[in-house]
């Protein structure tokens, strides 16, 4: 099943959205299922399936399912224009883990799209662990969403958005003291 949205956040805009979501349908062959022309987001399972015919293939995505660790990606990045994470579920906060570790450990540069049970509430967080793209539901308004990124303005801890805690971006004068 390819899943297309008309509209996503990238960066701190709504934009017309260029990519497809390609899910398996139930008892669906990840070795013999097709990928359809155009730009779209394999799930990791046809990516490993069928890398020899999709290798050469520009441009390409892969998403990871929220219980996959971001090192079944590793040495493998560069073949990638985009890389996704599935949120199964607005409360599975396992997809944080994995985009922090993408960009953090395995140094992922590229954009990084929150996909799935994707809601407003989770938008700030998500651009702190280093999302910057966001597929939302589309049974929610978009527009609504795209305040999510501003709810808060300042963080005390530090994160892949701002690699100090405010303690340390806090210039202290003696007379402060």
């Amino acid at each position: 099943m390819l899943e297309k949205h008309k509209l996503v956040i990238k960066g701190r805009e709504v934009v017309a959205d260029d990519w497809a979501v390609l899910r398996l349908d139930e008892g669906a062959d990840a070795a013999t299922v097709e990928v359809p022309e155009g730009k779209v987001i394999v799930p990791l399972a046809v990516w490993e399936a069928q890398k020899d015919a999709l290798a050469a293939r520009r441009p390409l995505g892969v998403w990871l399912p929220s219980d996959t660790p971001p090192d079944a990606l590793k040495g493998q990045l560069d073949a990638f224009d985009v890389v996704a994470v599935d949120f199964p579920r607005f409360s599975d906060g396992r997809g944080y883990s994995i985009a922090y570790n993408l960009r953090m450990r395995l140094g992922w540069k590229g954009e990084l799209r929150a996909i799935g049970d994707v809601l407003r509430d989770q938008l700030f967080s998500m651009q702190r662990v280093g999302f910057d793209c966001y597929a939302t539901r589309q049974d929610r308004s978009i527009h609504d969403a795209l305040k999510g990124l501003t709810v808060f303005s300042e963080t005390y801890q530090a994160s892949v958005d701002n690699s100090l805690p405010l303690y340390r971006r806090q210039v202290r004068t003696p007379e402060a003291a």
